[in-house]
């Protein structure tokens, strides 16, 4: 790797850690590449994405910026799940982990905040930025549809009134 794409890389990962909602820091050591393109694609369908990266070339990118603990959590063969959502990738990296030994979370980073394995692991309890959506929309539509309840129970009583008078008098 040439000075050039050493730049850009680390403009790439610049870039990463500024617009991902948080970065989840793995190892990887013994997976298979059936195994890595089966969590890349569990990762994808969520929108976010993993990437093999250098440790020298993060901590370039990091600048300082997360401090000693967050440079400690770039050590071995380490791999970064990151999206815009900061649950998705923690949610899934935390579960692949639960099913693979070969693979771990070590730790995650949001903006300057470095969380250790438990921080990742109450990450990825938190409902999906979706699920969120859901919640505040069944919320927002529930007083709407019972003010409709309401307002239609009385013409719908009028109805079933006028209906027995109408059946009562055909007899």
């Amino acid at each position: 790797m040439d000075r050039a794409e050493k730049a850009q890389s680390i403009e790439a990962l610049k870039g990463v850690f500024a617009d991902a909602g948080a970065v989840v820091v793995t190892h990887y050591l013994g997976l298979t590449v059936a195994e890595m393109t089966d969590l890349r694609g569990r990762l994808r369908k969520e929108g976010a994405s993993l990437k093999v990266v250098k440790n020298t070339l993060v901590q370039k990118a990091l600048d300082g910026r997360v401090g000693e603990q967050g440079d400690a959590l770039f050590k071995g063969p380490v791999a970064i799940a990151y999206g815009p959502d900061p649950v998705s990738a923690a949610k899934i990296s935390a579960a692949y982990a639960k099913e693979n030994d070969k693979f771990s979370v070590i730790g995650a980073v949001m903006g300057e905040v470095v969380l250790d394995e438990k921080g990742v692991a109450a990450l990825a309890t938190l409902p999906s930025l979706d699920q969120i959506r859901a919640q505040l929309i069944g919320l927002l539509n529930a007083p709407a549809t019972r003010i409709a309840g309401v307002v239609q129970a009385p013409a719908a009583q009028l109805a079933r009134v006028f209906s027995a008078y109408a059946t009562k008098d055909a007899a």
